[in-house]
C-alpha cells in the first residue's frame, strides 16, 4: 500500500542552495522506497539563489502544489535603493557590528513586525487552501520544514483543524536560539512571542527532528520531549563520474554563504603569512569563494594586494557545475557561524565536502558537531578561529602533499547517503 506524505516548504526549486537540497532528496528517495510524498511551496517566492539543474532530482509522480505568496522584500529592496548606501543583500543584512543606519531600522523591523519571519502572511491562506486537500486526498502525515519558521506554523493550524493529523516539524536551524535572531535587534516582546510560538509547535508536533546532535539536545531542553537526529547529507547519484584531476595551481575552495556570521578573515590572514614566508606558495595558490558573498569581505580581499591577486568569487554555480569542481580542488574550507550555537553547525555543503573526498579545513569550534564528524571520518582537520598560526601549519602542510602528489584520503562517509537517510526518515513516519 502507498503511503501518503504531504511536505510543507518555502525552498523548492529552482530555488538553489543546500537548504532546498534536503527535501528534494528526501522526496527523490521517498518516491522510490513505496512512498507517495506531495510538496506543497511558494508559487512566487523570494530567493537570491536560483537552480534550474536541481528540476532534474523532483521525480515526475511527484505532485508539487503551488500558492501565491506575498513578502514584503520587494518593498525593502526599493527601500535600499532609495538610500543608496546598501545593497539590501541579505549577507549585507547580517551585521554584527557597527550598522548603518538603514541596517538598524530593516533590522528591527524584520525582527520585530514579522514574527516569525516575513512569510508569515502566507499561514492562513495556505492552511485554507492545505486543510481541504489533505481532506479531498485522505493524507495522513505531513511534513514542516523551517527556517523559515512560518512553515511550521501551518503545520500547528492544520494539526489544530485535524488533530488525527500525524505531524513531523524539522527544523534545519534552530528558532528561538537561531544565531541570526541575534543579528535583528529584538525587543525583549519579540523574544518571548519566538519563544512561545516555538514551545508551541516543539509540543504539538507529534515528532521534531533536527539536523546537529548540539540542537537535539537543546530541543530537547527546550521542548522536555524527544527529538530525532537526521542530519543533513550527500547524494551518491550526484558525484557518479566525477573526475579528479591534478590541479596546476594549488585550489582551496569555500562554497556557500559569506557573511559576518561565517567570516573566513582568519584564513585569509594565515595565507598571507605563508605567502610571505613561501614564495613558492605565493605563485600556486588559487582561492575562489563560491556563492553569496558579503561586500565588507570582498572590499577587504580586494584592498589586499596579495589577496586580491589570488582570490576570485563566484556569486553562483548550478549545482551540477559545482560538483565537477570538486575534482578540480586540492582543500575545501569550511568556515563554521562564529556564534553561541557554532557548535551545533552541520552545514549541508560540508556532506558534500565529504562526498568529494577532498581534505577538509575548518574554522570553527573544536569539540562540536563538525569536529566529531571529521574525527569519524578522518576527512580534515578543525582549528579555532584565533588559531591563526595553526591554521597556517595546516595549510602549509597541505600545500605540500599537494606539490608532492602525496596527498590521499579515504573516508567512511555511508551514514551520511541521501538514500541511508531517508531509511532514518521512513522508520519516524512509519511510527506515527
Amino acid at each position: 500500500m502507498t503511503k501518503k506524505v504531504l511536505i510543507i516548504t518555502y525552498y523548492w526549486p529552482p530555488s538553489g542552495g543546500s537548504g532546498v537540497q534536503r527535501w528534494l532528496k528526501f522526496v527523490k528517495y521517498l518516491s522510490k522506497i513505496g512512498w507517495e510524498p506531495y510538496v506543497f511551496t511558494p508559487e512566487n517566492p523570494s530567493f537570491t539563489i536560483q537552480d534550474n539543474s536541481l528540476l532534474k532530482d523532483i521525480p515526475a509522480s511527484v505532485e508539487v502544489l503551488k500558492l501565491p505568496i506575498w513578502e514584503p522584500y520587494d518593498l525593502f529592496h526599493k527601500i535600499a535603493k532609495i538610500f543608496g548606501t546598501h545593497s539590501g543583500k541579505p549577507v549585507d543584512m547580517i551585521a554584527t557590528g557597527r550598522k548603518s543606519f538603514f541596517q538598524k531600522i530593516s533590522s528591527f523591523i524584520r525582527g520585530n513586525f514579522f514574527i516569525p519571519d516575513a512569510r508569515v502572511f502566507w499561514v492562513r491562506p495556505s492552511v485554507t487552501f492545505l486543510h481541504d486537500f489533505i481532506a479531498s486526498n485522505k493524507i495522513e502525515k505531513i511534513i514542516t520544514t523551517g527556517p523559515p519558521h512560518s512553515m511550521h506554523l501551518i503545520g500547528l493550524k492544520l494539526k489544530a483543524k485535524n488533530p488525527t493529523l500525524k505531524w513531523v516539524a524539522d527544523f534545519r536551524d534552530p528558532w528561538s536560539e537561531w544565531d541570526l535572531l541575534d543579528t535583528l535587534s529584538l525587543t525583549t516582546w519579540a523574544r518571548k512571542v519566538h519563544r512561545r510560538l516555538e514551545k508551541k509547535v516543539l509540543t504539538t508536533a507529534d515528532e521534531v527532528i533536527t539536523i546537529a546532535p548540539y540542537h537535539v539536545e537543546r530541543l530537547e531542553v527546550l521542548s522536555g520531549r524527544k527529538v530525532n537526529l537526521i542530519t543533513n547529507g550527500f547524494d551518491e547519484d550526484d558525484f557518479v563520474g566525477i573526475v579528479r584531476q591534478r590541479t596546476s595551481r594549488f585550489t582551496i575552495r569555500h562554497v556557500g554563504v559569506v557573511d559576518e556570521l561565517r567570516d573566513p578573515r582568519p584564513v585569509m590572514e594565515a595565507i598571507t603569512m605563508v605567502c610571505i614566508a613561501n614564495t613558492e606558495f605565493a605563485n600556486s595558490v588559487a582561492v575562489e569563494f563560491i556563492g553569496n558573498v558579503n561586500s565588507a569581505f570582498k572590499q577587504y580581499v580586494l584592498a589586499d594586494e596579495q589577496l586580491n591577486k589570488i582570490t576570485r568569487f563566484v556569486d553562483q554555480m548550478p549545482h551540477q557545475q559545482l560538483v565537477k569542481l570538486y575534482g578540480e580542488t586540492d582543500l575545501q574550507l569550511l568556515v563554521l557561524a562564529h556564534t553561541a550555537i557554532a557548535p551545533g553547525n552541520l552545514p549541508g555543503k560540508f556532506f558534500e565536502y565529504l562526498a568529494s573526498g577532498n581534505p577538509i579545513l575548518a574554522i570553527g569550534p573544536t569539540e562540536g558537531d563538525a569536529a566529531e564528524v571529521l574525527r569519524q571520518t578522518g576527512a580534515g582537520e578543525i582549528l579555532a578561529r584565533t588559531d591563526v598560526s595553526g591554521i597556517k601549519s595546516a595549510l602549509a602542510e597541505r600545500y605540500d602533499k599537494w606539490s608532492t602528489n602525496a596527498d590521499s584520503l579515504t573516508n567512511n562517509i555511508s551514514l551520511y547517503t541521501r538514500k541511508h537517510l531517508t531509511e532514518q526518515l521512513i522508520r519516524i513516519l512509519a511510527a506515527n
